[in-house]
């Protein structure tokens, strides 16, 4: 099979079905564009996950008298409960899971409260005795989190120990579910790609049926006949591949890191050259839609 004349034969089929090209490139865009963003919403989720874990502290909270609880009815929990707690934190087996641990005291949580709900109607009225007094305990490794809390949660003096991670599995949980969801529409959209590309060439090829006929009747292969077909797809895919990659960078350049990462400078956010490793993905799978897609195409159509 000479090459020139199939992709000469491929460049006349372009230029005759233009709007062929300009609709595969157009879908080929928009879902490739769809399997980018729910790659870098994983690639997000991934990073948000490590950088937040990795911060992820447990609180021993102490019996405060002015907020009763189950495990505090001797009241406030007195200097020799809060040195035996922190006994507790300093001593084997506790310390060995233990990194680094500090005490908030009433007003440095009521300070820390202020900040946080600052301009919230309910910072208002919350005093410093309404605060639990507390060691906030960062961990060697976040998995031992339950340990820690077995450990302390039965000291007298504790009301309650808190794993800021079980928090944050349930953000992650709904982040999850839209990453599943953004994922799901972009395979719905591959589908109407493979759909739309597929019959797209069938449409060309019956345009060019007494082209075909022809070479038929002049001894030409079905390969040399299916050839520039599946090549006018791949090319118009590719277009639509480069311009879906481009965007997805662009996203991450102009739109993640440009705005939101200064937006929200304490959150870690993918990175351009994290978002061109998804480059070749989705190149690649325009590449292989089309080509799939076409050849399906082209061969049932010259079969009937």
């Amino acid at each position: 099979m000479r090459l020139g004349l199939v992709l000469s034969e491929a460049a006349s089929g372009l230029r005759r079905n233009l709007s062929m090209v300009v609709s595969i490139v157009l879908v080929t865009f928009v879902s490739l564009t769809f399997v980018g963003t729910a790659a870098l919403m994983q690639l997000q989720i991934g990073q948000m996950k490590n950088y937040w874990y990795d911060k992820a502290q447990v609180a021993v909270y102490l019996c405060n008298d002015a907020v009763r609880s189950a495990n505090c009815s001797d009241g406030s929990a007195t200097d020799a409960q809060i040195a035996a707690v922190k006994t507790a934190l300093t001593s084997a087996p506790v310390n060995a899971f233990v990194k680094d641990v500090y005490f908030e005291d009433r007003q440095q949580a009521y300070k820390n409260f202020q900040t946080q709900f600052k301009g919230n109607p309910v910072a208002d009225y919350v005093t410093p005795e309404l605060l639990n007094e507390a060691y906030w305990v960062s961990l060697k490794d976040p998995n031992q989190a339950d340990a820690v809390a077995q450990a302390l949660g039965g000291l007298p003096g504790v009301d309650a120990v808190t794993d800021q991670r079980r928090l944050l599995d349930q953000i992650f949980a709904v982040l999850n579910t839209a990453s599943i969801t953004a994922a799901g529409i972009a395979a719905l959209m591959l589908i109407a790609a493979a759909l739309l590309i597929s019959t797209t060439i069938r449409l060309s090829a019956f345009s060019r049926r007494r082209e075909l006929g022809i070479m038929r009747l002049v001894g030409a292969s079905n390969r040399f006949i299916q050839t520039p077909f599946i090549v006018e797809g791949v090319i118009a895919a590719l277009i639509g591949s480069v311009l879906a990659a481009v965007t997805t960078v662009g996203i991450v350049q102009f739109f993640v890191q440009g705005y939101l990462a200064q937006a929200q400078r304490d959150i870690a956010f993918v990175t351009v050259p994290e978002a061109l490793v998804v480059v070749p993905i989705l190149i690649g799978a325009g590449v292989v839609l089309a080509a799939v897609s076409s050849n399906i195409a082209i061969s049932r159509y010259l079969r009937v």
